[in-house]
């Protein structure tokens, strides 16, 4: 049996005025997702409490099951508070991920993480007529 070395998974806090931004590296899976979960939980019960939680993901190498049901618990713990729920440079693994699963429309995505999808799906038809 080998034995495997995987990045662990690291996870950054960088609170700014009305924001809290968490940064994501490495595997978003069932070993992890709880502490990124409690972690946003005591980002929200910060008084105050931020007007905006961003989870930067641009460390993120992966992120199963386990990973996206932290991210509806994360963004079920915002809404009450009207607290807005940033993505930003999302992978492009995770962009599809939320798709497949219908729940893109719950979490707002940087600029960037939009046009670059764009930019990878190559530009859009020409019409014919």
């Amino acid at each position: 049996m080998t034995d495997q070395h995987c990045p662990p998974f690291t996870l950054e806090v960088e609170a700014g005025p009305g924001a809290v931004r968490l940064r994501l590296g490495g595997d978003l899976d069932y070993d992890t997702s709880e502490q990124l979960v409690e972690r946003a939980q005591a980002c929200l019960a910060a008084d105050p409490a931020p007007q905006t939680l961003v989870l930067d993901c641009s460390g993120l190498r992966m992120c199963d099951s386990s990973g996206v049901s932290a991210l509806l618990l994360i963004h079920r713990g915002t809404s009450p508070g009207g607290v807005v729920l940033q993505l930003c440079n999302a992978p492009r693994f995770l962009l599809r991920t939320l798709e497949v699963t219908g729940i893109r429309h719950l979490f707002v995505l940087d600029g960037a993480d939009a046009q670059g999808e764009r930019a990878q799906d190559g530009p859009p038809p020409v019409p014919s007529g």
